[in-house]
């Protein structure tokens, strides 16, 4: 048996305290041969010294010691943040209630009476091991499990059964910028955009008093909108599923989806934008203009169209080149743009040099002053046109129709319509414009 030997070899070390080296060999000969590796100390002070510098796993220690009786010994590691966790038994002979009562209540985890006898000391002392094991196994995979739950790439919250944050992991504190403390405790509704809050609480209202036979039903992916610090919404899929404990609970899991919404939107943007002008393209236009008629048709509301044509283009490509030209239809487009004010208004390249303008719940008097401003526009840009003959400046041609949908309409008809009044423009020396009846 080692006295204060620190460095001796052996997987589970436990400490002797005894104030009689008699007792420390009996005790120890009994332990050492199950294979423990065993430390020694003949006071409080000297146990403590041990403690400090060694991993215990178990302590056993005499009640009556002159000094720091075991008692004390015992509250001094449980005091101890490093030693807390230590089991101690008491191994003496007083086993009045009374004494049995305040060894618990000093911190102890068992009794061994004396004399003391092999079994049961072997006994006791392989539980207290086996619930350490067990304890340390526990927490072991409890760290595990939060050290999974930390470096998620997913934001994982808990709500209780009023949609209030319990918990978040550090994911989540990263995705909305705002700290631990400033998320626990508060609704998720309250970062939620206000679309999205009232199906959530439908949801929680929904499965809250269902019990676990709704664990198999989840709610999400969907796709919301959450609001970080400074008011920036950022896009996001939310699953939030039941967890059925002592209390209803619900798991959140938050996906950002933020670049994958920024990819979406330029995609669909390459897609709908014509690329030399940026204004919208033909597709985009055909499916604009069918929306704004089926909204004039229910609303009983005038839907104008405007055409567009740069005169004489071709010959100004064939004196300037095309490089030229390109630059006179992206000026050409900023002006046209300059007049697609509303968020119903539409500019449109609609194919070469053709131009398309149109303007929701516009009447015909409105669209011809439209019509004016922009012919207006392009001239005032001043483009030099050496081989046009109707000005010295790039000019347009400006084909206007208007209509009240009915029923029997067919949008077609807005389009030949604009399409004859362009032509009429055309006929009557460009540079103007001409509206359809």
């Amino acid at each position: 048996m080692e006295l204060e030997n620190l460095d001796a070899p052996g997987e589970t070390s436990l400490l002797i305290v005894d104030d009689i080296p008699e007792n420390l060999n009996v005790l120890g000969g009994i332990l050492e041969m199950d294979g423990h590796q065993v430390f020694a100390a003949t006071s409080g002070a000297q146990a403590l010294a041990i403690a400090a510098h060694t991993a215990l796993d178990l302590v056993l220690v005499d009640v009556n010691m002159p000094g720091m009786d075991g008692f004390e010994l015992c509250r001094r590691l449980k005091a101890n943040e490093a030693t807390a966790e230590i089991p101690v038994i008491f191994v003496t002979a007083m086993t009045d209630t009374e004494d049995v009562v305040a060894g618990f209540q000093a911190g102890g985890a068992d009794y061994i009476s004396k004399p003391v006898r092999r079994e049961e000391v072997r006994a006791r002392v392989r539980t207290q091991l086996q619930s350490r094991r067990y304890l340390m196994a526990q927490r072991a995979q409890a760290e595990h499990y939060r050290g999974i739950v930390n470096n998620m790439a997913e934001g994982l919250l808990i709500l209780d059964a009023q949609g209030v944050i319990r918990f978040v992991n550090p994911r989540v504190c990263h995705l909305l910028g705002f700290g631990e403390e400033q998320l626990l405790g508060h609704g998720l509704g309250e970062f939620l955009e206000e679309n999205h809050v009232q199906a959530y609480r439908d949801y929680l209202a929904t499965h809250a008093p269902l019990g676990p036979r709704n664990l198999a039903l989840p709610h999400g992916p969907r796709e919301v909108e959450l609001r970080r610090q400074g008011g920036e919404l950022l896009s996001l899929d939310l699953t939030v599923s039941p967890l059925f404990l002592r209390q209803p609970l619900y798991i959140g899991l938050l996906h950002d989806i933020s670049r994958h919404k920024a990819s979406e939107r330029e995609l669909l943007r390459i897609a709908n934008v014509d690329s030399l002008t940026n204004l919208a393209n033909r597709r985009h236009f055909d499916v604009v203009l069918r929306q704004e008629w089926q909204r004039a048709l229910r609303n009983g509301l005038p839907l104008s169209l405007a055409i567009i044509d740069v005169d004489h283009f071709k010959l100004y490509n064939d004196s300037l080149g095309h490089q030229a030209g390109d630059r006179c239809l992206q000026q050409v487009a900023g002006a046209i743009r300059s007049l697609a004010q509303r968020p119903t208004d539409l500019a449109a390249r609609y194919g070469g040099e053709e131009f398309a303008l149109v303007f929701a719940e516009t009447n015909a008097d409105q669209a011809l002053h439209l019509g004016q401003a922009l012919t207006a526009r392009v001239a005032a840009l001043r483009l030099p046109h050496l081989r046009s003959p109707t000005h010295d400046w790039v000019t347009v041609s400006v084909g206007l129709a208007t209509i009240r949908p009915r029923r029997e309409d067919r949008v077609e008809r807005l389009l030949e319509a604009a399409d004859r009044a362009l032509y009429q423009a055309k006929e009557a020396g460009r540079n103007r414009v001409a509206q359809a009846d």
